[in-house]
């Protein structure tokens, strides 16, 4: 008996994991020739949130933020972590001749610094304590105290009643591991063994994994950033730092009122509370970012991945954006060059259905700013000709179904919009929307050609263009 197989193919056709032969591997649209082929950048569908920071607030001179943004920049971050308010808006202020300058209409992003345990300062003026691996630290509730290498302050004053003997507690990102002896309830005071040689400065992070943290998501510092400085510098989106149940972005909308909801919400999911809310803050949210520098504390880092994956699903499906973030290209920070490992993480991130990419230390005070972005934009570009966008679409829409039932009107109408685009081989979509709301279910349904959104509002061309994949903007005096 002869067995007929098909003859291989070099067809330049995107791949198709069914065929008539069943399911094949992915990747057999990846030739010799795609891998050597100059890179297109034009075609970039991915958008890229940048940290702004004093790595990039020249916009006379050197031009570093229009370099930013023609390199890809489509979201401005400020991280109100760190800096004041006057700064930031100096920085804003910045930004938005340079957005004019290159004719780009440039998000921007209040990041809340939300609610932070941190160790305390030291004693004698000391920038630095030496920790021994094997040796016992005390840390303490009383955040006046003046520490060294034996008694350190700690910022959450019920650390002593929400942590339990044999617990690990994770400082400065990781880099000192503490594991409980003893509580001290009445005294405020938790005995801890040292794990590993460290040195540390003052005010480091400070991390509890699977423990539910007694401490408000929206810090007054918060609620006093967004009302003096969000709203009246008319902000487009507030990420909101662990976020952990709905409730959270109801407060923050009450806070924003009744004037400002076109203020899009994202919530950063940080801690194991907030996976285990998920689905409740996902219906609530605008937009998902998945922080993975603070999860990666509060759950395995081999565990990351999987949360990753998981949380971009259920945002693809639900059509919300989502942005991944976090160490995407860390070592740009000194290098001129990223990391192998990076570019396939950032690639990776794109496969798994991210609407959005982001740069922190990179661009807010790394050395190599718009080469950051560069790269970035062109790792989101290559990424991006591995996808079936034909199967892609069909994905999406069967696990719609699969999950809620049914499309609803104007959903269907955008579904329906992508397929005949792909079926007829569309160069572009172009969308009429007021809201912003049926360009973004049209991007959901990734169509993979570019869309372009006209809209009379500000606000929703900045929104669009920011974060929803493949959409550009049109500002218009009027649609009609």
């Amino acid at each position: 008996v002869t067995t007929k197989f098909p003859k291989p193919t070099n067809s330049s056709k995107m791949e198709s994991q069914n065929t008539g032969y069943g399911p094949e591997l992915r990747g057999s649209n990846i030739t010799l020739e795609k891998i050597t082929a100059p890179t297109d950048l034009t075609k970039r569908a991915t958008k890229i949130i940048c940290t702004l920071g004093p790595a990039c607030w020249d916009v006379k001179g050197f031009n570093q933020l229009e370099e930013l943004i023609e390199n890809g920049l489509s979201v401005a971050r400020f991280n109100f972590s760190h800096g004041d308010h006057a700064a930031h808006k100096a920085c804003l202020d910045r930004l938005r001749e340079a957005a004019t300058n290159k004719g780009k209409h440039v998000a921007v992003l209040l990041d809340t610094k939300g609610p932070e345990i941190r160790s305390g300062f030291f004693a004698d003026g000391a920038k630095k304590i030496n920790l021994v691996k094997g040796e016992t630290l005390v840390l303490t509730t009383d955040y006046a105290f003046k520490g060294d290498n034996k008694k350190l302050a700690c910022s959450y004053p019920a650390l002593p009643k929400s942590v339990v003997p044999g617990q690990q507690i994770l400082c400065a990102d990781g880099s000192l591991v503490l594991t409980v002896l003893s509580c001290d309830v009445a005294a405020g005071e938790c005995s801890c063994r040292i794990e590993n040689n460290a040195s540390i400065g003052e005010r480091k992070n400070m991390n509890l994994p699977g423990v539910v943290v007694d401490l408000p998501t929206l810090t007054a510092k918060d609620i006093e950033d967004i009302k003096e400085w969000g709203i009246p510098n008319k902000v487009d989106f507030i990420a909101a730092s662990f976020v952990r149940k709905a409730s959270d972005i109801h407060k923050i909308r009450e806070v924003l009122g009744p004037d400002n909801q076109h203020v899009q919400i994202i919530c950063k999911i940080e801690n194991q509370e907030g996976l285990e809310n998920y689905d409740e803050i996902l219906e609530a949210t605008d937009g998902v970012m998945v922080a993975r520098g603070d999860l990666g504390m509060e759950i395995p880092p081999e565990k990351v991945f999987l949360a990753q994956k998981m949380m971009i699903r259920k945002a693809n499906i639900a059509g919300k954006p989502v942005v991944t973030a976090t160490q995407m290209l860390e070592s740009m920070i000194t290098n001129p060059r990223p990391t192998r490992a990076e570019c396939s993480d950032v690639a990776n991130a794109v496969l798994d259905g991210t609407d959005c990419v982001m740069l922190s230390g990179e661009t807010a005070g790394g050395e190599h700013p718009t080469a950051a972005v560069s790269i970035m934009a062109a790792t989101c570009v290559e990424a991006e000709s591995a996808v079936n966008f034909d199967s892609l679409y069909q994905a999406v829409r069967n696990s719609t179904l699969s999950r809620y039932g049914s499309l609803g009107t104007s959903e269907s109408i955008a579904s329906s919009a992508v397929k005949t685009a792909i079926d007829v081989n569309a160069k572009a979509i172009i969308v009429c929307s007021e809201s912003g709301a049926t360009a973004a279910q049209v991007a959901k349904f990734r169509p993979g050609r570019p869309v372009t959104v006209l809209t009379t509002a500000g606000s929703v061309a900045r929104q669009c263009y920011g974060v929803l994949k493949g959409c550009d903007a049109r500002l218009l005096p009027s649609l009609e």
